[in-house]
């Protein structure tokens, strides 16, 4: 087995996973036109990294390092976002119609009531950049990878009647 077929084999057992998404507004509510979406993913070895593993054949070892680097954020609507940082997790604390600090979408021109479901679906693409070597040999690759996460979110309009 060669040192690349070996790093392959270490490259699969990385237990990388897309984005553990978080939004606001929350998925379960509506936000509304105009005002700013926060994203995130939740930072664990799995979903940002960095992760390890290594395969072994008698007489060689291949580690592999996985570290997320980037989310592209498809928000439904033709946009994206590309972020190379995990986000800032919404607080209540902050103020709701300010841009998120770390990645953050400006809003959504239309509501979401035309969309399948009434919802747009926003699509994290998570991408991994991986670095192996061989152990006590002079034997390196690198190579990336994506995960995708999915989400949706459900955006209406505030209009105001004077009379």
């Amino acid at each position: 087995m060669s040192p690349a077929q070996l790093a392959t084999r270490a490259i699969s057992e990385l237990p990388m996973r897309g984005a553990r998404i978080g939004i606001s507004p929350d998925p379960d509510g509506a936000g509304l036109v105009g005002l700013p979406v926060w994203m995130w993913t939740a930072v664990t070895p799995q979903t940002w990294g960095p992760i390890t593993a290594t395969a072994s054949v008698p007489g060689m070892s291949v580690t592999a390092r996985g570290q997320a680097t980037r989310i592209r954020w498809d928000m439904g609507n033709g946009q994206s976002v590309v972020c190379d940082n995990p986000g800032t997790p919404y607080s209540k604390e902050e103020d709701g119609a300010s841009a998120s600090p770390m990645c953050g979408f400006d809003g959504y021109a239309l509501p979401s009531r035309t969309q399948p479901g009434g919802r747009y679906t926003i699509t994290a693409t998570t991408t991994w950049d991986i670095d192996w070597w061989v152990a006590g040999g002079g034997v390196t690759g690198s190579e990336t990878v994506t995960r995708e996460s999915t989400t949706s979110i459900r955006i209406d309009e505030l209009q105001v009647v004077t009379g």
